[in-house]
């Protein structure tokens, strides 16, 4: 009785403790998820390391970071940076009203007056209405350029969390077969379902952070580059948000694009409309319908309308880092009911099996 009394009481302040800890760690949440995520990705790169140079784990720690750095977080600096000073541009001329939405309005109204007939002819009152479109287009502006502009006024709070995620994912990569082991200890799972879990974990966060990053890059390059070509403002600033939005399944950069293409027909810009109809269409769609159930959905072997849904749920929840939770969270959801099914069917289930 005293024995089970003093487990019960472990357990209870092991319980207090862990989630105090977490509690403490919670600031860092992304830092942290980021510096495992660079631990799982890279991970053929330590192992190639390893081979080249030997069991030398802190050397092949930081050749493995140095190249991560390289290929994958300078970049993504250097179009953050871009972004920044776009948006800060943006928001200003906003401010200063050299990018007036009314004027863009009336140039609507007089380019396609049929529009504002057809619309008087069934009640609607056209005045209103311009008045709640600009007022949208202002706000919509302002969000996106205070957005960019609050990243650039958080550089010191971005830099120490970043610091973070280097610091932590150096020792990831270097003792991270070690915390494995430590981690397939404290768990109480048998060895097998331990493995088929920590592989699930690995395989989706690779799976999905490989190919969601790749196609909102490879989209967000893309529309950047139509809306340069059509000498559309602002390029790399949109350009960032359609690859952003892109980590959204079935809708994505077509946000950006489709109400583009909308005021350049509206404008009397008609080719320049098309052209960038038939490029989102056939070249941004098509990368998304191609790559996607590629890169992620076959990789995580989950359907595409439960990476659509998890995905959504993930980024509602936990904001940018929820385009990999979401996923991860709904895998890890069918490995954990796949291993009921296997192991704790009903006996004369088991029974019918072996005969």
């Amino acid at each position: 009785m005293q024995a089970r009394l003093e487990q019960r009481s472990f357990l209870f302040l092991l319980l207090i403790v862990t989630a105090l800890f977490l509690y403490l760690m919670q600031p860092f949440f992304g830092a942290i998820f980021w510096a495992c995520a660079i631990a799982i990705i890279f991970f053929p790169a330590q192992r190639y390391f390893t081979r080249l140079w030997g069991e030398r784990p802190n050397l092949t720690a930081l050749g493995t970071l140095g190249f991560c750095l390289t290929i994958v977080i300078l970049p993504t600096l250097f179009v953050a940076a871009s972004f920044v000073f776009e948006g800060v541009n943006l928001y200003q001329q906003i401010q200063a009203g050299e990018i007036d939405p009314r004027a863009f309005m009336d140039r609507i109204g007089e380019t396609v007056p049929f529009v504002g007939t057809a619309l008087e002819s069934f009640g609607v009152d056209i005045e209103s209405l311009r008045e709640r479109a600009v007022n949208a287009v202002m706000e919509g502006g302002q969000f996106f350029a205070q957005s960019a502009l609050n990243i650039g006024q958080n550089t010191a709070r971005f830099f120490i969390h970043f610091g973070v995620m280097l610091y932590l994912a150096f020792f990831l990569l270097r003792d991270g077969g070690y915390l494995r082991e430590l981690i397939g200890q404290a768990v109480p799972l048998s060895r097998e379902r331990e493995q088929l879990l920590l592989g699930k974990f690995a395989e989706v966060t690779r799976a999905t952070i490989k190919g969601n990053v790749v196609i909102a890059a490879i989209q967000g390059l893309l529309g950047g580059f139509i809306f340069w070509a059509l000498s559309l403002p602002a390029a790399v600033l949109w350009g960032v948000v359609m690859g952003v939005l892109s980590l959204i399944p079935a809708v994505g950069a077509g946000l950006i694009w489709v109400p583009a293409a909308i005021y350049l027909f509206a404008i009397g810009n008609w080719i320049q409309s098309i052209v960038l109809v038939l490029f989102g269409t056939v070249v941004i769609g098509l990368i998304d319908n191609l790559l996607r159930p590629v890169l992620v959905g076959r990789d995580t072997k989950l359907p595409d309308y439960m990476v659509l849904l998890s995905t959504l749920g993930g980024l509602i929840l936990f904001g940018i880092n929820g385009f990999v939770i979401g996923p991860l969270i709904a895998a890890l959801f069918t490995a954990f009911w796949g291993i009921f099914i296997r192991d704790f069917k009903h006996p004369e289930d088991q029974e019918a099996e072996g005969r």
